[in-house]
């Protein structure tokens, strides 16, 4: 079907504390302040004003990218914040321009991307519909068609004669999608902003964008850290890792590149805790920790709580729930303690751990709310085309009969 995007050595570097600060006379002063190897006249506190140091203020958002997206093709962008997603949609949105290299775009962009860009507060709902759309070559009576589409789906009917600087941030991104979605472009830019919106109209987003992409044969970007609208949506996953693609490749090998080497899974303490380690080891979740008291232990314990990114508690235990026996003999005050939670069928997202390690007469050493996990795979969710709620799925046995 031919290339959509395709970018080519791609690099957005910004530069800290530099000119273009402030007026164009506080520009010139540095400069010639900076030529003259004076103090910078208008230098801030923390400021570096060793002007030997060459770029030391040099900050590369992005960083040689190169990579092509097909027509009609749902790709999910992943990485941890400050990766460089956000900074990557604007340039293709062409918001922003890059420092080096090009973008090549088949088509015409609609983009969502935060919380108040594309809008004019002080226009109506109607009205912002029709400046969009005029600003992406549309007729007038070609809005016209589908103006109502974009206001059933959006939820705003009621308000959609009010200035938008009066909508909530939910009404707000409500119309915005419905207004990328529905108008004719070829690409749909969508940023992590839907996590604005309620479940019910995520979940209606999710289903536009997948129609646009196989039935109508747009293209589709979308950045998200939830796991299970990436894989629901896409099939292909660009992994940003420090501004750098990391991996291109089928979204389940992206998500699976990015659970193992992008995010950290170990936290790191100071006295009792010298670490605590929690990973997926294929259909298991595995938290270990090692500790290091200056009092007897005759039985560590290591409690621990899962919890939603939310902070909804999903599932806790402990040794003295699961009835483990007491080993003989004290313990030494340095050692390890690991827990294998087996088949806990968790849904694919980012989960919470929360963790305490005591002993057995009851004395707390350290409680912690200490880190996270990306869950993928896990579950069978991946393998039909349900909906399923929830957060664990139970081990089930069903009968038939007459």
């Amino acid at each position: 079907m031919g290339t959509a995007i395709r970018v080519d050595n791609l690099s957005k570097v910004y530069r800290l504390g530099e000119f273009g600060t402030g007026t164009l006379s506080h520009d010139l002063q540095r400069w010639v302040a900076r030529v003259r190897g004076k103090e910078d006249p208008y230098i801030t506190i923390g400021e570096d004003n060793d002007r030997s140091i060459k770029g030391g203020n040099v900050v590369y958002s992005l960083r040689d990218l190169n990579f092509e997206v097909q027509q009609g093709e749902a790709v999910g962008i992943i990485g941890r914040n400050g990766a460089g997603k956000s900074t990557l949609l604007k340039i293709l949105s062409r918001i922003t321009s890059p420092t080096t290299g090009k973008v090549h775009l088949k088509g015409r962009v609609a983009s969502l991307l935060e919380v108040g860009t594309g809008f004019h507060p002080e226009l109506t709902g109607k009205e912002n519909i029709y400046l969009n759309g005029a600003i992406m070559g549309m007729r007038r009576k070609e809005i016209d068609r589908v103006l109502d589409e974009i206001i059933e789906f959006s939820g705003v009917e009621r308000y959609i004669d009010t200035p938008v600087k009066r909508y909530s941030s939910g009404m707000y991104v409500r119309l915005a999608f419905a207004v990328a979605a529905h108008l004719e472009s070829e690409i749909l830019i969508v940023d992590e902003v839907l996590a604005v919106g309620d479940a019910e109209f995520q979940k209606k987003c999710l289903g536009k964008m997948g129609e646009v992409s196989k039935s109508d044969g747009r293209t589709v970007l979308f950045v998200s850290h939830n796991f299970s609208s990436i894989i629901e949506l896409c099939q292909k996953g660009i992994y940003l890792k420090n501004g750098k693609v990391e991996v291109i490749d089928e979204v389940s090998h992206a998500i699976s590149a990015y659970v193992e080497k992008g995010q950290s899974n170990i936290a790191r303490f100071g006295d009792h805790l010298e670490y605590v380690k929690a990973e997926q080891v294929n259909d298991s979740i595995v938290i270990e920790a090692k500790y290091n008291t200056n009092i007897d232990v005759d039985f560590p314990l290591l409690g621990f709580l899962i919890k939603t990114n939310l902070g909804l508690p999903i599932v806790a235990s402990n040794p003295l729930i699961d009835l483990v026996e007491y080993p003989k003999g004290k313990i030494t005050k340095e050692g390890m303690v690991k827990v294998t939670i087996k088949s806990p069928r968790l849904m694919d997202g980012n989960y919470l751990i929360s963790i305490w390690f005591g002993n057995s007469n009851g004395n707390v050493v350290t409680e912690l709310d200490c880190m996270s996990i990306s869950v993928y795979g896990m579950s069978t969710q991946k393998q039909y085309n349900t909906a399923l709620v929830g957060h664990i799925l139970p081990v089930c046995e069903w009968e038939f009969y007459d």
